[in-house]
């Protein structure tokens, strides 16, 4: 497993053959209003009833602790399975051994783990990684015994295993390949979406690795690795000794795929370069600066001013305003004091954290030129706190530990600008009052900031593996070297998951269009299912009639044998894009007719596309192999 920090920044009816669909880079999609029947009416379905279609993810809880196990999505006959053990808040078992006893084909077998803090949420739990062989082994429940002699603890766990023959596709025919572009080595796993689109991935990464040397002023000297993954981890993107990104249609971590790609290549020049200590927030902020935004193309300082509290006189927005006006803007009042953004970086609020770092660079390039900054930059060391001497004049060696990262930038700011912290934010402040901040960048601050929790609290909920503090990302080597694809092609995909996440992906295909009514109804919507799940299961959809809309068509997508990818509604209309067992995509049109939602047509054309595919994103990094990552420190590690 290797362990990463937010950077930042993974399937017919009336049925037409399908045809392979191309997706593009930059391109995004013209919503057609499908053919409907005449006489159609707008109703809405009253007390909807839901059933589940698909198995529970594999996680499980002991009285104390929880267990998951993974490939998620299900395991199967043959899977070699890692198992996450994850120890309740408060517990003294950093160091501790856990031993599991597992059942084989040859017998059982016994194998331990030491409790240690991983991700960059430094969570305390015991990793083992592909430690459970279960070929041989019948489908059905299987038990596995854990032993905890530390706390005198024991205690098993039921995990079923579906039989091999219900593999769900691409995983049977599914398998590691390498592509060679000028820049880079690129991996993916065949029938992906990935292998479908790879002549123009390759192209566009070729271009943003040229743009990115350019930017940087280093060469590429040795080729890039870059990981094509077929799921969502953290917020997509992750850099390293290499890159890896996530590859899919049902991405719904929104942004646009061109900018995150640039910004994971530009922590992989920064490395290059060095530097004794390079705090997070400078990492962080000097990919989104020099990449022009952090998931899109943004107005740094102008948008970075959006953080300061409301000046007199201004105005919010509202859907009254015509799309350009003079009128000043309204401030969030959510600036991040420095000091606290840099010795707190990756557990500050994600997107107002990169920018406000970014726009902290451009305002001190702006400042004093890209060379004085790129000097200070690099001559940030660490610092040791001086013992301190207790009442009885003994020194307290437990003090003399590492300075904070602030107070390493205080002393690299003294020596290269002859300024502190506080006198850097104080104008860094004033230059943020003087730009032009209209009511329309407030807004789309505001909700970029609420879909991005959104989205983290459908994690948390209910697929914890991509949540970007603990997220379970695998050495992507070792898998090819073994050709495992489980671990990245397996993701909950339960009608639940279905829904919400093709209702992000509106949500951020309308925040990218700047339809921000459609965004807010879409995000009000996955918070109130999210409000009441798990509790409620799927009757939490009941909550918002939008929601109810979207699960009604994914539960009617998959009993015709579809798996929803995106959906689009326009009151009693919808059109959704899907996949039937490989990465073609197929258009099907629905309608409402009294109470239900009934399939129109189903076609393998695509239509032309305009708005963005929303296909990578950034948050992560990592370096070296699994057992090295283990005892990193955080501020060693930087993300996208």
């Amino acid at each position: 497993m290797l362990i990463l920090v937010a950077c930042q920044a993974a399937l017919p009816t009336v049925v037409v053959a399908p045809r392979t669909a191309e997706k593009t880079f930059g391109s995004t999609p013209t919503m057609v209003t499908p053919t409907i029947t005449s006489g159609a009416k707008e109703t809405r379905p009253s007390n909807p009833s839901f059933v589940p279609l698909a198995p529970s993810p594999s996680v499980a809880k002991s009285s104390a602790f929880q267990t998951r196990f993974h490939p998620d999505g299900g395991l199967y006959v043959g899977d070699l399975v890692s198992l996450e053990i994850i120890a309740p808040e408060g517990a003294d078992l950093e160091g501790k051994t856990i031993t599991l006893t597992l059942p084989t084909a040859q017998g059982p077998q016994t194998t331990e783990a030491r409790f240690g803090r991983y991700g960059i949420g430094g969570r305390l739990q015991a990793n083992l990684i592909w430690v459970w062989d279960t070929s041989g082994l019948p489908a059905g429940a299987h038990t596995v015994a854990f032993s905890l002699p530390s706390l005198d603890l024991t205690w098993s766990e039921t995990a079923t295993l579906l039989p091999q023959e219900q593999l769900p596709p691409p995983e049977p025919q599914a398998t590691w390949a390498i592509a060679h572009s000028r820049c880079c080595t690129v991996a993916y796993i065949t029938h992906t979406a990935a292998e479908r689109d790879l002549d123009q991935i390759l192209e566009v990464i070729d271009q943003q690795a040229q743009k990115a040397s350019q930017r940087m002023g280093v060469a590429l000297t040795e080729p890039i690795t870059i990981t094509l993954l077929p799921r969502v981890l953290g917020h997509g993107g992750f850099a390293g000794q290499g890159i890896a990104v996530s590859y899919l249609d049902r991405d719904y971590i929104a942004g646009d795929e061109a900018t995150i790609l640039h910004h994971e290549i530009i922590h992989i020049l920064d490395s290059r370069l060095g530097g004794d200590l390079r705090p997070a927030m400078f990492v962080e902020g000097l990919a989104v600066y020099l990449t022009g935004g952090h998931f899109k193309t943004e107005p740094l300082l102008p948008r970075a001013a959006a953080l300061l509290p409301s000046a007199p006189g201004c105005t919010a927005w509202s859907k009254d305003l015509l799309k350009e006006n003079d009128h000043p803007g309204c401030g969030l009042d959510r600036f991040i004091p420095l000091k606290r953004l840099i010795d707190n970086f990756y557990f500050e609020q994600h997107e107002i954290g990169y920018l406000e770092a970014g726009a902290l660079i451009a305002y001190m390039v702006d400042a004093w030129g890209w060379e004085r900054f790129s000097a200070f930059y690099r001559d940030i060391h660490p610092l040791k706190q001086p013992p301190i001497l207790a009442t009885n004049g003994a020194t307290d060696s437990t003090a003399d530990s590492n300075a904070t990262q602030s107070q390493a930038v205080e002393a690299a700011l003294q020596k290269h600008f002859h300024i502190g912290l506080a006198q850097l934010e104080q104008r860094f402040q004033q230059a943020l009052r003087q730009q032009t901040l209209t009511p329309q960048i407030s807004e789309d601050l505001r909700l970029t900031v609420n879909y991005y929790d959104t989205a983290r609290r459908y994690q948390i909920l209910l697929d914890p593996s991509a949540y970007y503090l603990t997220a379970w990302l695998m050495d992507s080597e070792e898998m090819r070297k073994r050709n495992l694809t489980a671990d990245y092609l397996r993701r909950p995909s339960q009608p639940e998951n279905l829904a919400l996440e093709t209702m992000l992906t509106a949500a951020g295909e309308s925040l990218l269009s700047s339809n921000w009514a459609d965004a807010t109804s879409l995000l009000e919507g996955v918070n109130a299912v999210l409000e009441r799940y798990p509790e409620q299961g799927l009757q939490s959809f009941a909550a918002h009639p939008l929601a109810a809309d979207y699960l009604a068509l994914t539960q009617l997508a998959l009993r015709l044998g579809y798996e929803p990818q995106r959906i689009w509604l326009d009151k009693n209309r919808a059109r959704m894009w899907a996949t039937t067992a490989g990465p073609q995509v197929n258009e099907l049109a629905f309608v409402r007719l009294q109470d239900s939602w009934t399939i129109l047509s189903a076609s393998g054309t695509m239509p032309p596309f305009t708005l963005p595919l929303v296909l990578i994103r950034p948050t992560s990094a990592w370096a070296g192999s699994y057992g090295q990552l283990h005892n990193i420190p955080l501020n060693a590690l930087n993300g996208g």
